[in-house]
């Protein structure tokens, strides 16, 4: 059930009665479409001290604000002390790499920029994202280290897409049947339209992968899919941020239809997902150990 107020749409979900507002932030040159989901309560003008700051998935050249729109909204009755700010950025059919990424680095600029537009005291930031949305949230963190902020509390990263090459065991194992090889054919065409210059693919604003340089980062939450093709970039990843000193709990959810094109979206809604993500939530909320 929802309703109008006078700042968005009003809706329950779970125990948590919830306002979404959709809004506009600043990319690297135009305004970009972004979505505001808070758990109300805590009396009126308080103020929430984590803003979580999602990226949606589609492969670089598709996707919007919908594709997670359930997901954020059950993640927020799960983490009800967080804000979440959902955020498009520019697809590969309009201007190729690096423009969604120097996007995600600059709206990440902006949230600390306008906190009290948002209802956020500016303490702790997290980014966070799903396939491609997760290639983002890995290279905004990898950028606010190298151009100093912002400060991340952590990323959260759902199955990944990190590798142009798609070397991974788990991608050039798939097997030959229809469904799945058109996904690796779909990553493959993805990265075609991301990446136009092959010097680029190495790059580690496109392939955090392949990056070198992993240490001062945050804390990192990984989750990958056991029949999910990224799988293994995602933990090769977690493996090399913990190998570099950071924080890094990878998860392996349940296995998930690897041929439905919708798998990641409803995978990352299940309880387990939503209870890792909330539980890495809660112990940055709390300043606990996330090793």
């Amino acid at each position: 059930m929802s309703a109008k107020d006078g700042d968005g749409v009003v809706v329950t979900e779970g125990t948590c009665t919830l306002r979404i507002r959709n809004l506009e932030v600043r990319g690297q040159t135009d305004a970009l479409a972004a979505r505001l989901y808070t758990c109300t309560g805590g009396g009126a003008g308080a103020k929430k001290d984590a803003l979580v700051v999602f990226f949606h998935g589609g492969g670089f050249v598709g996707g919007d604000l919908d594709d997670a729109d359930v997901f954020l909204r059950r993640l927020v009755a799960c983490a009800p002390d967080d804000l979440v700010l959902a955020s498009r950025y520019t697809l590969a059919g309009v201007r190729p790499f690096p423009a969604a990424a120097e996007d995600a680095h600059a709206v990440l600029a902006w949230a600390k920029k306008n906190k009290a537009k948002l209802g956020w005291s500016g303490k702790r930031l997290v980014v966070a994202g799903i396939e491609a949305g997760a290639n983002l949230a890995a290279v905004a963190a990898l950028m606010a280290r190298d151009r100093g902020g912002p400060a991340l509390a952590g990323q959260i990263l759902v199955m990944p897409m990190l590798d142009p090459g798609l070397s991974s065991c788990s991608m050039r194992e798939l097997p030959c049947d229809a469904g799945t090889a058109g996904m690796a054919n779909t990553c493959a065409a993805s990265y075609r339209d991301y990446l136009p210059n092959a010097a680029d693919r190495t790059h580690p604003y496109a392939s955090p992968l392949q990056s070198s340089r992993l240490r001062n980062l945050p804390p990192a939450l990984i989750l990958s899919a056991e029949d999910d093709p990224l799988r293994d970039e995602a933990e090769q990843y977690g493996a090399k941020l913990a190998g570099c000193g950071v924080s890094t709990t990878i998860k392996r959810l349940a296995p998930v239809p690897a041929q439905d094109p919708d798998a990641r979206n409803e995978c990352a809604c299940e309880g387990p997902a939503l209870a890792a993500m909330s539980a890495f939530l809660r112990a940055i909320d709390g300043h606990n150990n996330l090793s």
